[in-house]
């Protein structure tokens, strides 16, 4: 049955290949909110998150992104209890490096040993050899950078990872990444909301992404649907949405598919109608001028 996914959405959102041999559906769907309240635990219904994977497959979605810290652990042994034995196409993207304390709790732990003991966790849960792409979660500031990222670069080497991301840096970060392994996806804050990365203003991020989009870099904004105030009655997103008759996350999804052909949104949500919504959005396609319109009043 999971072999006869729709294959509409990858048609809608378009295809990009991670590293250049992964071809996903530029829709992707993030599992963290398959766990508990405050990202700590298993969920209320786990049968709900299990229908969700279920139907992400079933809808077209081709990219999954997970990480170690998401439960912990849950998110992933739920995704291997969904759909493993995995159906050819489907990649998996996980991280490591952020170690849950509690709900909505968390420090970071880019030390090497900690690095190793969370792929092996990983490998173990996902039930595979070989991770599709492993990202470093968030760079430590008592490790240094080129130490974190050595050590993926050696579990890639292993036969471990196949390809190496990174989330939550900077241009200079990923430049540094780049001299020790390739990196081929960056996993950051994006959102018409808020345009910018985590202690990166506006113009940075956007620098960011154009340089992804030049290097064929997938660019994967965390938190996409968030719109805030830009969607009060009257304003030019709320317009724009009630033209296509639809939500104003859905619009901020459009936007971002449109901003670059590198961009991986990745909505999560524990909930199937709230799944089938964001597949939607992929097959809204923004004008030009609509676009511009809604670029000027989020980056205001």
């Amino acid at each position: 049955m999971m072999e006869n996914r729709n294959e509409q959405i990858e048609a809608a959102s378009g295809v990009f290949a991670i590293g250049g041999d992964l071809p996903v559906s530029r829709l992707g769907f993030g599992a963290m909110r398959l766990t508990g309240e405050g990202i700590w635990g298993p969920p209320k219904d786990k049968d709900a998150a299990i229908a969700v994977l279920k139907r992400a497959w079933d809808l077209g979605i081709t990219l999954i992104d997970t990480a170690e810290a998401y439960g912990p652990d849950i998110s992933e042994s739920l995704i291997a209890e969904a759909l493993y034995p995995y159906p050819k196409g489907l990649v998996i993207a996980t991280k490591g490096g952020l170690l849950r304390t509690g709900p909505n709790q968390f420090r970071l732990d880019g030390r090497p040993l900690r690095l190793r003991q969370d792929l092996e966790g990983s490998l173990r849960r996902l039930r595979v050899d070989q991770i599709d792409v492993y990202q470093l979660h968030y760079p430590d500031p008592r490790v240094p950078f080129e130490d974190s990222v050595g050590e993926i670069a050696k579990m890639k080497a292993e036969g471990k990872i196949r390809h190496v991301g990174l989330s939550n840096v900077t241009i200079d970060q990923l430049t540094a990444a780049q001299k020790i392994v390739p990196i081929v996806t960056v996993q950051n804050h994006y959102n018409l909301e808020q345009p910018q990365a985590v202690g990166i203003d506006i113009q940075q991020t956007a620098a960011l992404i154009d340089l992804c989009a030049r290097e064929n870099i997938g660019f994967i904004p965390w938190h996409p649907r968030s719109v805030g105030d830009l969607a009060r009655p009257g304003s030019v997103l709320d317009q724009i949405s009630r033209r296509y008759n639809a939500q104003s996350s859905q619009i901020a999804l459009a936007w971002l598919l449109k901003r670059s052909p590198t961009i991986l949104p990745i909505p999560g949500t524990a909930s199937v109608k709230h799944l089938e919504e964001n597949v939607e959005a992929a097959k809204i396609r923004l004008s030009q001028d609509e676009f511009e319109a809604i670029r000027r009043v989020a980056h205001a």
